[in-house]
């Protein structure tokens, strides 16, 4: 199995402070890579990082075997690379519809407006939006925002999906069905890179997981390993959830 995406040696700093100081790290094509740590580790500036939507001060980043690393984040989008947000930021001017349209004629290469369409509605269709997608997108509750930003993410047909803290405001049962979801597009092919601090998420979905603290690499392994490395429950997890 080959790396979709290789990332050397990056460096972020802001105002001279590493947010992100050494990472390197792969993603196999077909895997799972999840990346947890505590607040402040840097996961979210690794993710701007990975998308484009910063530049490292030292390292590069590579995917599908090509050095992206002054590559913008719109051509990364085209290239098949996509993400979702963590704060959902729809277009509040469009439907449910209309937003997820904008993903297949700006990244997923619709040959038509009328092909954008067709998509958009079957990807409203697989994340539970079939029956809302001429709402406008200020009548969605919190799940139904996080199902819009997946099909607008999905709809850019991404090789890899970056997925920022999509658990984040769902209840444990929402939760599962979003995994169930997450399942089944890795199923159709898509190699998922995810930050998440639900960790019963991080163990169903994850292949492997990464552990940052303080811009840095602290851990690398499967679920089982990484939960009961003596560093990641010192830096994260404490004993009650290593053991849970």
């Amino acid at each position: 199995m080959s790396a979709l995406l290789e990332a050397h040696g990056l460096v972020r700093r802001f105002r001279g402070l590493a947010a992100v100081d050494g990472l390197s790290f792969s993603v196999e094509e077909g895997q799972s890579l999840a990346i947890i740590g505590p607040n402040g580790a840097g996961k979210t500036t690794a993710f701007n990082l990975v998308s484009g939507l910063l530049a490292p001060n030292a390292g590069r980043i590579t995917f599908r075997g090509r050095d992206v690393t002054g590559v913008r984040a719109h051509e990364r989008c085209r290239m098949g690379l996509g993400r979702t947000f963590q704060v959902v930021q729809p277009f509040a001017e469009l439907d449910v519809l209309g937003n997820v349209m904008v993903g297949a004629l700006f990244g997923g290469g619709a040959a038509s407006v009328a092909g954008a369409r067709a998509e958009a509605l079957r990807l409203c269709d697989m994340v539970g939006l079939g029956p809302k997608a001429l709402w406008p997108v200020g009548g969605l509750t919190v799940p139904d925002r996080k199902r819009l930003e997946l099909a607008r993410a999905l709809a850019t047909k991404p090789a890899l999906l970056l997925l920022d803290e999509v658990m984040e405001g769902l209840t444990p049962a929402e939760e599962r069905e979003a995994v169930g979801l997450l399942h089944r597009i890795r199923a159709d092919g898509v190699t998922l890179l995810l930050i998440e601090h639900v960790m019963s998420t991080v163990r169903d979905l994850s292949d492997r997981v990464l552990v940052m603290d303080y811009g840095k690499p602290i851990a690398e392994g499967t679920y089982a390993e990484v939960s009961r490395d003596p560093n990641v429950i010192a830096a994260y997890l404490g004993s009650e959830e290593a053991t849970a």
